[in-house]
């Protein structure tokens, strides 16, 4: 795997041998294990064990959450309270699931940005870029799904809004609104829809993630410097790899355990903080809450959603030219869309021929502030649409359009980057000495 030439596993007794031949399961773990891993991986690496996690305890705990759920309108509330208050640790599964979702999404975006502030999206790993923006987006149709499934009262309207959005669509948004909804309006064909995707998607989601590991393993890690490991031969590999484990194993688990205390803090003694409390309401469709608001991470592109009104000199112009097709319910469904199609499409927007933002000194401040965009757009989103929030949106929207299709492919013309280290070797021996080199 990997290219990198490296040892591989040799079966020694008779039965390896025996099942070598008829499934090399073994060889395949022990390459996995043993992959030749650049040397000088930072802190930012961390964060891969952390979503491996999180989609073993979302998996482990929505099988047993699923055994005591019941999909119907009329008892999906009371199966809520029935897991919370009879179900032995009940109230602990659910926690941990919600708050799950919750560290699982804030670990995706840090790996996301990690990967785009560092160049993981360029050659050859476009491919393995593409395949974790699939993951996403399952991950926020999974995610979506599941928050319906309480029958609160945001559940119940979160999803009425959007779902609402596909009927945005010209011509064929109607007819997919229904068939989405099973029905004119959300009922109980919809939870039950929402329920089957709801559980079917994880493992959707685990097998795209054993191609994303695949990927990034025939085309070997990225890393700070942006630097290709050294494959002429095996020797020269050594200086710049060290075996997964147990080195980034020992390193993994160690971030994973600090990150776990935070998390299970959070789940014992606030499990309730990032919860909104019209939830805890059952649904009831007469009433409408004050301000629809979805989970905190659906929150930038929510915010982008809703930037785009009717006064909005681009979606006036775009209400012209298609003849009142395209209308700002419309426009913004494509700015929802647009903004994460852009993020997908980066490896061929992003001319620079250096990977690795440590060395593109007018990359940095622009990275930097996409990521206070970010977080902006997040806290807008939260808020109600009116003034000042939704000019804040509306700059904050133009703006990581604009870093994607206007920003980075002119940054790659007009920067003058500084030099890379040569080799990974050279870049680790510039921080730890090379005394540490195990191979001396």
């Amino acid at each position: 795997m990997s290219g990198i030439p490296h040892d591989h596993y040799e079966p020694k007794t008779g039965f390896e041998q025996w099942l070598h031949r008829r499934l090399p399961i073994v060889a395949l773990s022990y390459d996995t294990l043993m992959i030749p891993t650049p040397r000088n991986l930072n802190w930012w690496w961390i964060w891969g064990i952390v979503l491996a996690f999180c989609l073993v305890l979302q998996i482990a705990t929505g099988i047993v959450l699923a055994m005591h759920y019941t999909p119907h309108v009329d008892m999906a509330f009371a199966s809520v309270e029935h897991i919370m208050r009879d179900v032995n640790g009940g109230h602990l599964l659910r926690y941990l699931h919600a708050n799950g979702a919750s560290l699982f999404f804030l670990a995706v975006y840090i790996h996301m940005f990690r990967g785009l502030f560092y160049g993981s999206y360029k050659a050859p790993r476009e491919v393995t870029w593409l395949v974790g923006m699939i993951i996403y987006l399952c991950m926020m149709g999974t995610a979506f799904m599941g928050y319906v499934l309480p029958w609160g009262q945001m559940s119940f309207w979160g999803a009425t809004v959007i779902t609402g959005l596909f009927g945005a669509i010209p011509g064929i948004g109607a007819p997919i609104q229904t068939w989405l909804l099973g029905g004119p309006a959300v009922d109980n064909a919809t939870l039950n829809r929402f329920f089957s995707l709801h559980y079917l998607l994880p493992f959707v989601i685990a097998a795209l993630v054993a191609v994303h590991i695949w990927a990034f393993h025939t085309t070997g890690n990225n890393n700070p410097t942006g630097v290709e490991v050294r494959r002429a031969s095996k020797s020269e590999a050594e200086k710049d790899t060290l075996p997964f484990w147990p080195y980034f194993v020992i390193k993994d688990l160690f971030a994973l355990s600090l990150i776990l205390v935070v998390f299970f803090a959070v789940v014992g003694f606030m499990p309730n903080y990032l919860g909104h409390p019209d939830n805890y309401t059952e649904a009831n469709p007469l009433v409408t809450p004050a301000h629809i608001v979805p989970e905190w991470y659906f929150l930038p592109f929510y915010a982008i959603l809703r930037a785009f009104t009717s006064d909005v000199w681009i979606v006036m112009l775009a209400n012209w030219v298609t003849f009142g097709i395209v209308d700002a319910k419309f426009f913004g469904v494509i700015a929802m869309f647009g903004s994460i199609i852009v993020m997908a499409l980066v490896p061929w927007l992003d001319t620079s021929n250096v990977r690795s933002g440590q060395y593109r000194p007018m990359f940095r401040w622009w990275f930097y502030l996409l990521v206070i965009d970010f977080v902006v757009l997040m806290w807008c989103g939260s808020q109600p649409a009116e003034p000042p929030y939704s000019i804040i949106s509306l700059i904050g929207a133009a703006y990581w359009f604009a870093y994607f299709l206007v920003i980075l492919p002119i940054l790659g013309v007009i920067e003058k980057p500084t030099t890379p280290p040569a080799t990974i070797e050279d870049d680790f021996n510039a921080h730890y000495g090379a005394k540490t080199h195990p191979a001396e």
